[in-house]
């Protein structure tokens, strides 16, 4: 059963007059209010003010008049199409269509030997890749966790490097600063057999948190952004206001700030290269007013990030936002409603691009190998519903109800036999159904017990490379490549 790509839009917490009213409200932050600026942001502002932005640099405020901000927003492409390495994999990020995948920078794991909490590696990465490319339902690979066993300045090739040879799935990561970039890109040409086929067939893309919420421009960000933008690689705008901390506590008030920062970075990308290809990166979350910290599994998370497909929408671009988030510490009941809830949310809103769908625990701190097994589950669910209920002549069976008759049984049917595998969600096998007395035979195992068995048996296959032998040859070669080889 295909569940990629279905058309969401059955939710949308915003009527069509509010997602004007919101509109307008942030046009009148950017023009009253404006934004502010790290420094080292020079050539952008002056960029900004030589195309009508009005700038004042002692105070380090640049205000965007709403001509400024249609003309240039209406530049950045209303299609984009994420490729994976097996074009399968590739996202069609259109109208309502909708794609689940994992996320997050997660610096912790619980180890699946053990159980017990312990910081991530590269082989963490390695294997949750892996994983991820044989789960179904989860459509893209996000780089999930920080391997610290590792120096800061060998990240960015080497995580790419590692999602790309785990997965043959579409791979987002952000990176370190501009010299990362442009290592990441050469080594995605060398798979691609060259730039120019990179650019037809962009199976990376980056994160660029562009954004210090409120209202502030991130520079290493924002130069990594425009870089990618002059390299015509897909970026995903991100800024992530906390309701509450970084941006009012209202979620109206939220959604305003919010999509004023997208436009003003929409803004600075079309205006560094018309047509560049992006997403609408807007993130909101809340936060715990009691810890300071973030709450990410909140039911209204949900919400705002339905709400966030509507805005892009209404801008004519598609969305990268958030779903499946917890706060919970251990895959238990907590993380299953906070993720199911959030993630049919997202999904029933249209959202094209939902990462933090699989695997994350502890409000992004923290992965678990078997969370990325039952979030696979979940995200099938979402998914089935999306799919709605056919009522064509076959699935209304009139002439099978007449052929049965009046105090019949269907169990024989082969009209049953033909639909019995494909009109109901089956799973990946994690969702239990037995009776007592079978689930006893079989171990009494709970849910997570039952995920941490399956993507055990998942990882336990032989290891290969999705990147040739002479290609990842030659990358090693080039970049100093720290894990070992799969070939």
């Amino acid at each position: 059963m295909n569940l990629m790509g279905l058309q969401g839009g059955q939710y949308q917490p915003l009527s069509p007059k509010q997602v004007e009213t919101v509109h307008e409200a942030s046009l009148k932050i950017l023009e009253q209010t404006g934004i502010t600026y790290e420094q080292g942001l020079e050539e952008t502002v002056q960029m900004l003010a030589d195309n009508g932005a009005n700038v004042d640099t002692e105070k380090k405020n640049i205000k965007f008049p709403r001509k400024l901000i249609s003309e240039q927003v209406a530049k950045a492409p209303e299609k984009v199409i994420l490729c994976g390495q097996d074009p399968k994999n590739d996202l069609n990020l259109t109208e309502n269509r909708v794609h689940l995948g994992t996320g997050g920078a997660a610096i912790k794991i619980l180890d699946p030997e053990t159980g017990e909490i312990r910081a991530t590696t590269l082989k963490d990465l390695h294997d949750v890749s892996r994983l991820v490319d044989k789960l179904d339902n989860i459509h893209f690979l996000v780089r999930p966790c920080i391997p610290t066993d590792i120096d800061e300045e060998e990240y960015d090739i080497n995580m790419f490097y590692t999602c790309l040879s785990a997965s043959s799935k579409h791979v987002m990561s952000g990176v370190n600063n501009e010299e990362g970039l442009h290592n990441v890109i050469e080594m995605a040409s060398m798979i691609a057999g060259g730039e120019d086929k990179l650019r037809e067939r962009p199976f990376i893309s980056i994160i660029t948190s562009f954004a210090i919420s409120p209202l502030k421009l991130c520079t290493q960000s924002t130069l990594i952004m425009q870089e990618a933008n002059r390299n015509r690689i897909p970026v995903a705008l991100s800024s992530a206001p906390m309701a509450g901390s970084t941006s009012p506590l209202t979620m109206a008030g939220t959604l305003a700030q919010l999509h004023a920062e997208q436009l003003a970075g929409i803004t600075i990308c079309q205006l560094t290269n018309p047509g560049a290809p992006l997403l609408y990166g807007g993130i909101p979350g809340l936060a715990n007013l009691r810890t300071m910290g973030y709450s990410g599994g909140a039911v209204e998370c949900g919400m705002m990030n339905a709400a966030i497909h509507q805005l892009a929408k209404h801008i004519k671009v598609p969305n990268y936002n958030s779903s499946g988030l917890s706060d919970s510490k251990v895959p238990d009941a907590q993380a299953g409603y906070e993720k199911a809830f959030t993630a049919l949310l997202a999904s029933m809103g249209g959202s094209n691009y939902i990462h933090h769908s699989a695997g994350m625990l502890e409000s992004m701190l923290t992965i678990a190998h078997e969370q990325y097994v039952i979030d696979d589950e979940i995200i099938g669910n979402c998914c089935k519903v999306l799919k709605g209920i056919d009522c064509d002549a076959e699935h209304l069976a009139l002439e099978v109800i007449d052929a049965v008759g009046a105090g019949g049984n269907f169990m024989t049917s082969a009209h049953t036999m033909t639909h019995m595998r494909t009109e109901y969600y089956n799973g990946n096998g994690v969702t239990d159904r037995k009776s007592r007395d079978k689930w006893e035979k079989d171990g009494s195992l709970d849910i997570r017990k039952r995920a941490l068995a399956i993507a055990g048996k998942l990882l336990s296959g032989p290891e290969s490379s999705h990147i040739s032998e002479e290609i990842d040859k030659a990358i090693r070669e080039k970049f100093n490549i720290l894990i070992h080889h799969y070939h």
